[in-house]
């Protein structure tokens, strides 16, 4: 592997994975802290720091941030989640000093301006508001509260609009202050790059990075399941019916994954060509496998008509049932479905990015590098016996549901029971 790791005194990892035929670098400071480990109270302050990390540093304003990255043709970016805080940019290789000392800038050294506070929970609210009026991104919220009621797992990434206006500044200080030490932090980097330059840079950037050691682990997700239904006048009734799945670090997790992609994870899955092409009920139908450290969400989604719901879920309780039969998968398809995940897998290697970030997960999840070889080694020991293991497990834990729109013809009822019937 061209992967090389460095542990620094005070418990920041930095990895590098090179890669000579390219002239990029793609970068970044990977947090494992997210949505999972607020307390209710402020739920969403993690992605509210990550807004302000960008409105300006004792070194640097708001607009020279990003035009020293775009000077030199790069971008930055960041994302939470419910578990991670990413910021990451993309340069050319040479300018590789510039992009990580911004990066370590602007999370240790941001102001917190209090009219840029003010300016920006404004803009979040908005952006609660656009994602409550976006029906097919708002249903996972639900999805994950329905999931995981009164957990943190089950609560929005952006938090409530009440929250967020009550968070000030001193709160925002001292919870980054607590939550970003630097054993909870992941500096990677994937393309043109030089492991010993790159511990070098991040050891003058982050060095001083407190070793806190009493960050305590997030409580442990509990997968509850439950029922959510919103009446909303929309021209399509949205559905997701969900069940507990697999962690990343189950035995598992692979076989999910296989069992995902045969199910609904692309146009020659059983979703799509019996749902989609054969009966024209739906535009999207797909299966997905959502996974944690911790825990696992595997889900179906499909939207369809107000008038053709009554059609449409007679044929989805039928495929979830032909799974539960036994003995239903054959090898062809459990063989395509692999061949479709290792495919995904190589692809995704011809990006600095994706490898910067899986490279980061897999620090954050398993505490070291795998291998594409190892993982590929596991998606081909997956077999139809497997997959029909993972399908009766979770088949038989309790039922998520969520639908949005007109619900009149949407039946109350858990689907998985339904198929047994």
């Amino acid at each position: 592997m061209s992967i090389n790791v460095t542990v620094l005194d005070n418990g920041l990892r930095i990895a590098s994975d090179s890669i000579k035929t390219v002239e990029t670098v793609s970068l970044g400071a990977w947090v494992n802290v997210g949505a999972r480990d607020e307390p209710a109270h402020l739920n969403g302050i993690s992605h509210l720091f990550e807004h302000m990390a960008f409105k300006g540093t004792s070194r640097h304003s708001a607009r020279e941030i990003s035009e020293k990255i775009e000077n030199v043709g790069g971008h930055i970016n960041a994302y939470t989640s419910r578990e991670n805080t990413a910021y990451f940019a993309k340069v050319l290789s040479e300018d590789t000093p510039l992009a990580l000392d911004i990066i370590a800038d602007i999370i240790q050294n941001s102001t917190l301006e209090q009219n840029e506070l003010e300016r920006e929970k404004s803009v979040i609210c908005q952006e609660i508001r656009q994602t409550v009026d976006t029906p097919d991104d708002i249903i996972f919220d639900y999805l994950h509260e329905a999931a995981y009621p009164g957990q943190a797992m089950g609560r929005s990434v952006l938090g409530t609009e009440e929250i967020i206006c009550s968070i000030t500044r001193d709160t925002l200080h001292d919870y980054i202050s607590t939550k970003y030490a630097a054993p909870q932090m992941v500096v990677a980097a994937a393309g043109r790059i030089d492991h010993e330059m790159l511990v070098e840079l991040a050891s003058k950037a982050f060095g001083n990075l407190p070793n806190n050691q009493s960050n305590h682990p997030p409580s442990p997700v509990r997968y509850i399941g439950g029922d959510f239904r919103q009446e909303r006048e929309l021209e399509q009734v949205h559905l997701l019916i969900g069940t507990e799945g697999y962690s990343y670090e189950d035995n598992y997790f692979y076989a999910a994954s296989v069992f995902s992609v045969l199910f609904g994870g692309g146009m020659s899955s059983r979703l799509f060509q019996n749902i989609r092409e054969e009966h024209g009920l739906v535009y999207s139908i797909y299966s997905f496998l959502a996974s944690g450290k911790d825990h696992g969400l595997f889900g179906i989604y499909a939207g369809t008509s107000p008038e053709e719901v009554s059609d449409l879920l007679p044929l989805l309780y039928k495929e979830i049932a032909k799974t539960m039969t036994g003995r239903d998968f054959s090898e062809d398809e459990v063989s395509r479905a692999r061949t479709q995940l290792k495919a995904s897998l190589l692809m995704a290697r011809e990006s600095t990015s994706a490898r910067a970030e899986n490279l980061a997960r897999q620090l954050i999840v398993y505490g070291c590098p795998i291998s594409v070889s190892e993982i590929i080694k596991k998606i081909d020991a997956v077999t139809t016996e497997s997959v029909q293991m993972v399908v009766d497990d979770m088949f038989s834990n309790p039922t998520t549901t969520v639908a949005l729109g007109k619900l009149a013809s949407v039946e109350t009822i858990n689907p998985f029971e339904h198929a047994n019937t």
